[in-house]
């Protein structure tokens, strides 16, 4: 289903302290939570997390790091208000956002924990957000975080069809 929107949508139930701003719009694919409210998927700008049914490897053998990064995502967002930056662009028929929680950028978040990486292709307009996510992603490396303390598959190749031993 393809929708309009007239307001940018909470992620969260933000309450009557959430901001609209008059007059803006943007095309999506929305889906019914219940009968009055609408929620749209935002892909994050700059980031590409392990999917959710993506595994990764360890010493000890596969983990669930894709549901490992959906988790962080949802703790991050769970019964906070959550500011939602739209692009100009949109991936895989959903809009492109930053997204901000209690001042920390979601996308970094993912990133330092390991479980998301940076795509700096998508941020040349943005040449500071790009600078903190490979540091971000440097930082992760050195600390083995998350994914980065075994062996992983890039999300675009997952999303393909390429899969670790463990997951076959």
């Amino acid at each position: 289903m393809r929708a309009i929107l007239l307001a940018v949508l909470a992620l969260a139930s933000c309450g009557a302290s959430s901001q609209v701003l008059a007059n803006q719009s943007f095309e999506a694919k929305a889906r019914a939570l219940d009968g009055d409210t609408v929620a749209v998927d935002f892909r994050l700008l700059g980031v590409d997390a392990f999917e959710r049914r993506q595994y990764c490897e360890r010493r000890d053998g596969c983990w669930q790091c894709g549901k490992a990064a959906q988790d962080l995502a949802a703790n991050m967002l769970r019964g906070k208000t959550a500011e939602i930056k739209l692009t100009t662009s949109s991936t895989y028929s959903r809009p492109v956002a930053t997204v901000t929680v209690d001042g920390a950028d979601l996308g970094e978040r993912l990133i330092r924990a390991g479980l998301a990486i940076p795509e700096a292709q998508y941020l040349r307009g943005d040449p500071r957000r790009a600078a903190r996510y490979e540091a971000a992603f440097a930082q992760a490396k050195t600390n083995r975080a998350g994914a980065l303390a075994g062996r992983w598959i890039e999300p675009s190749r997952w999303r393909r069809g390429e899969r670790l031993q463990c997951e076959r």
